[in-house]
C-alpha cells in the first residue's frame, strides 16, 4: 500500500476552507494533518472534504484556539489524544489507518516571545509539553508510527534563514533544539524530509509581517514529517508546497509533503 500524506497548519480550518479545499483537489494526499483548525470538530467544514473523497476524519478543537484533524480518504480510526502538559488544549490527535500504521498530528506550543520560561509562561509551557512527548515515547515505543506538525521548532542551521541571528529567538533556540532532539531520540522517530533533502535551506513558515515574503525570503522550518526506525525506509518523495504560501487569504505556512509505500 502506497499512500501520500501532507502536514498543515492551516491557521483557522473554516476562514481558509477554499485553499484546503484547493490544496485537495489539486495536490490530492490521501491525508491530509492540519493544526490550529481553531474550530470546535462539530464546525469543521467536512462537507466540502467529503465531497473530495476525504470521508474519514479524526479531530480535537476549541473555539478559536489550536485544534488538530486528520482527513483522510483512507479507513482511519481514532487512536487516542493526549493532553501533553496538561494545558487542556487540542494539540494531538492519533488515527490509525488500515494497514497498521498510526499517525500522530501535533500542534506544540510556539512558546511566546521571550525564551525563559521565568518570565514567559508559553515557554514553559512549551518545554513541558516536549517533555511529556519524550516521557511518553520512553515509557511506550511507537511502531509502525509517523509522526507530524506544527511542532513550533526549527532545529538545524539550514532551517532557518540565519542561524546566528535567530539563536535567541523563540523557535531555534539551544534549550528547544535540545528538548526537540530528546524526543526524537526517546521515540526513534527519523526525519523524513531531511532524508529527502539533506542539504540546504529548506522552510515550511514565512511571517505575516514582511512585505514580500517570498523575496525577504526570511523563514522557518516549523513543519515536520518523522516516521519510526521500522518504517523510515519506506518513506520518499518529500518537498515542501512552497507556492501555496501565497495562495489567496493564505495561512502563513505551507504544507509539507511525504509517500510512504507500507
Amino acid at each position: 500500500m502506497s499512500f501520500s500524506l501532507a502536514t498543515w497548519n492551516i491557521n483557522s480550518v473554516r476562514l481558509r476552507e477554499p485553499i484546503v479545499l484547493k490544496l485537495l483537489g489539486e495536490e490530492a494526499p490521501d491525508v491530509l494533518c492540519l493544526q490550529e483548525c481553531k474550530s470546535p470538530v462539530d464546525k469543521i467544514p467536512l462537507e466540502g472534504f467529503q465531497a473530495l473523497g476525504y470521508t474519514h476524519m479524526v479531530a480535537r478543537g476549541q473555539k478559536g484556539y489550536n485544534g488538530v484533524a486528520i482527513l483522510s480518504k483512507i479507513p482511519m480510526i481514532e487512536a487516542g489524544a493526549e493532553d501533553f502538559a496538561q494545558l487542556g488544549h487540542a494539540r494531538h490527535i492519533a488515527g490509525r489507518l488500515e494497514n497498521g500504521v498510526t499517525i500522530h498530528n501535533h500542534y506544540v506550543p510556539a512558546g511566546g516571545d521571550v525564551p525563559d520560561r521565568d518570565v514567559n509562561e508559553k515557554f514553559g509551557q512549551k518545554l513541558d509539553y516536549l517533555t511529556d512527548m519524550r516521557d511518553a515515547f520512553r515509557a511506550s515505543a511507537p511502531e509502525k508510527s509517523i509522526l507530524v506538525g506544527d511542532l513550533n521548532i526549527a532545529p538545524r542551521e539550514d532551517d532557518v534563514w540565519d542561524h546566528k541571528k535567530l539563536l535567541k529567538i523563540v523557535s531555534h533556540t539551544p534549550i528547544e533544539v535540545d528538548h526537540f532532539n530528546q524526543v526524537m531520540e526517546a521515540g526513534d522517530w527519523h526525519d523524513v524530509t531531511r532524508a529527502d533533502i539533506p542539504e540546504g535551506l529548506l522552510y515550511s513558515w514565512w511571517s505575516y509581517r514582511a512585505k514580500d515574503w517570498d523575496a525577504a525570503d526570511k523563514g522557518r522550518r516549523l513543519d515536520h514529517v518523522w516516521a519510526t526506525g521500522d518504517i523510515k525506509a519506506a518513506a520518499h518523495s518529500s518537498r515542501v508546497l512552497r507556492h501555496a504560501r501565497g495562495w489567496e487569504k493564505p495561512s502563513d505556512h505551507a504544507p509539507v509533503f511525504a509517500t510512504f509505500d507500507l
